[in-house]
């Protein structure tokens, strides 16, 4: 089953509120925050989309506070795909699906990448397979959407400020919008 904007809409407005996995932030400040610094970079609409859209799995699967305390990794990266297939192209989604990987290949590749992980992305991280081999990595780097999901995942790391100011949701709606209606006509 597809999400419409309209449901899209109704998750941030529900769920958006709650605890951003034990970090500083909302679901909702975060999700703006990664579509902000996708922005503020000069990234194109679809990049842009997939920022705010990244993290739309744990709205979907909501697993409680904090799930990786209790060894839960949710594989929020592929959740939400089946249900924003129908909405949107690769360019928007290869990258949430890629996020994950994205941190594990710069944990590989950028020496002081680990270090400047939170607690629950360090958590998360042994969850989700650990870092990659150098192999690996290579690998990862050679995918379609490999560098905009590494991009995204930087982003990802910086949106956890509780006092940064963002564009309101309805701006980034907007770019939603602009996107399902390139993808129905295409």
């Amino acid at each position: 089953m597809a999400l419409t904007i309209a449901d899209i809409r109704h998750l941030f407005d529900t769920y958006g509120d709650t605890s951003y996995s034990g970090e500083p932030v909302t679901q909702l400040q975060h999700a703006l925050q990664t579509a902000a610094l996708a922005e503020e970079a000069g990234a194109d609409e679809t990049l842009v989309a997939a920022s705010l859209l990244h993290d739309l799995g744990h709205l979907l699967n909501r697993q409680g506070e904090t799930p990786s305390e209790r060894g839960i990794d949710d594989l929020h990266q592929y959740f939400a795909l089946p249900f924003l297939r129908p909405l949107f192209s690769d360019a928007v989604l290869e990258p949430i699906r890629l996020h994950v990987d994205a941190k594990r290949c710069l944990c590989a590749i950028d020496a002081g990448y680990f270090q400047r992980l939170s607690a629950d992305s360090v958590r998360s991280l042994a969850l989700q397979g650990g870092v990659f081999s150098v192999e690996e990595a290579d690998a990862f780097s050679r995918k379609p959407f490999a560098k905009e999901a590494l991009l995204l995942r930087r982003w990802d790391d910086l949106a956890k400020q509780p006092q940064k100011t963002t564009p309101a949701l309805d701006h980034y709606m907007r770019i939603i919008e602009r996107l399902c209606t390139q993808s129905v006509q295409a």
